[in-house]
């Protein structure tokens, strides 16, 4: 959970209803009975990548729900969104597809030019 900027911790299920409680999370208070642990993170797709990876290799943890925004997500919701790709993925295809129309625009520009230049090269050869 570290290495992905997210963070763990076991709760009191009684605590952590008090700490929803008037809060846009408070809709998740059904997700707190038997043992519970909570993963978060700012970024809203590390926690969950992280805790549906471990629950794959480990039987003993089992993803029940999360909260997105003050939204209740089911477990299926919750395995949807770890195989998002996480912001900085989105942002790297970002640039990179904000880059190919610049190339593209280079290359187009320059290809008369070098068409040119093979012309007058051919040209000067048989003088």
């Amino acid at each position: 959970m570290r290495e992905a900027g997210a963070a763990f911790r076991v709760t009191k299920n009684t605590l952590a209803k008090i700490a929803l409680a008037d809060t846009s999370y408070a809709n998740l208070e059904s997700l707190f009975s038997g043992p519970t642990a909570i993963a978060w993170s700012a970024d809203p797709i590390a926690a969950p990548k992280a805790a549906v990876s471990f629950a794959k290799r480990n039987d003993k943890l089992a993803i029940v729900g999360g909260g997105l925004a003050g939204t209740l997500l089911t477990a299926e919701q919750v395995r949807a969104l770890a195989d998002l790709p996480s912001i900085d993925e989105l942002r790297a295809r970002l640039v990179g597809l904000l880059t190919v129309p610049a190339a593209r625009l280079i290359g187009v520009l320059q290809a008369p030019g070098a068409q040119i230049a093979r012309v007058l090269a051919a040209r000067a050869e048989q003088h």
